[in-house]
């Protein structure tokens, strides 16, 4: 897979004064180029997302700290954005701040030493982040308001080019969507993606989001409805998804389900074991 040069593994790209992006070497499918890791600050650093625990990414991250890593922020815990937290906790002696894993199989063990809550604020020399819960891709996700400049971290609550996978039970898709209305009330000016560039024009891409959520929401009420018999979430994918590349079907399912848990919770719908009804 080919990335623009300031996308490429283990290169700095200085993004503004205060923010430096470095791109860890887990090009794929969902993770595009890789995952973002953020160096914020100057004379002091908080590390937002240390993605994978691989050897040249956190010597990369090393390299670009010169020895002034004091915070390790996690927007969630989930394999690609988290695991390399604990060694460079190790090799800095920086402290970890985010929210505990929940107990699945896609989130790494992770012990904070700061459990961040809602509007906690993490702050070194010259830097303030203020922690925003935002579940729905994940129970325990926070994005990171800059003060300085108004960048949102957003972890993987909002991708720049793919659309966010939401995986139930842990994932919720009503959870998802009231982040994303919470974001529209704060001041924002850029949007620093888990994966690919920033986005300006942040509350216009909320709003392009929660419009695609609800386009998608309503197509998967038509298949149920249009369905002669109770149907399966095989039968819905390829109803409610034709506009989609079927590589990417499997990861699909798992937003499917996510529209349909909050179909049937909003009284729309029905589930008999598998299989989706209207009432």
């Amino acid at each position: 897979m080919s990335a623009s040069p300031d996308l490429l593994p283990g290169i700095p790209h200085r993004l503004d004064g205060d923010v430096t992006r470095l791109v860890a070497p887990n090009a794929g499918v969902m993770t595009g180029a890789g995952t973002n890791t953020y160096l914020v600050g100057t004379r002091e650093i908080v590390v937002v997302d240390p993605g994978p625990d691989d050897d040249s990414h956190v010597q990369a991250i090393l390299s670009a700290g010169a020895g002034r890593i004091r915070w390790i922020a996690c927007t969630h815990t989930h394999f690609d954005h988290a695991p390399a937290a604990a060694r460079l906790k190790t090799l800095t002696g920086a402290a970890v701040a985010a929210m505990g894993a929940p107990l699945t199989d896609h989130d790494c063990r992770l012990d904070p030493d700061r459990h961040l809550a809602s509007e906690d604020l993490i702050q070194c020399e010259g830097v303030s982040l203020q922690a925003i819960h935002t579940p729905g891709h994940a129970s325990n996700h926070v994005c990171f308001l800059l003060g300085s400049n108004g960048m949102l971290f957003t972890g993987d609550h909002i991708m720049q080019g793919s659309t966010v996978v939401i995986w139930p039970p842990d994932g919720n898709m009503r959870s998802y969507l009231e982040s994303l209305r919470r974001l529209l009330e704060l001041d924002i000016r850029v949007l620093a993606p888990g994966h690919g560039y920033l986005i300006e024009s942040p509350h216009a891409e909320i709003e392009r989001l929660i419009q695609h959520r609800l386009r998608r929401e309503e197509k998967v009420r038509q298949a149920v409805l249009q369905a002669d018999e109770p149907a399966s979430i095989n039968v819905l994918l390829p109803r409610a998804y034709d506009d989609v590349p079927k590589v990417l079907h499997e990861m699909a399912a798992l937003s499917l389900r996510a529209h349909l848990d909050k179909l049937v919770e909003d009284g729309e719908l029905c589930c008999n074991g598998d299989r989706y009804s209207s009432r």
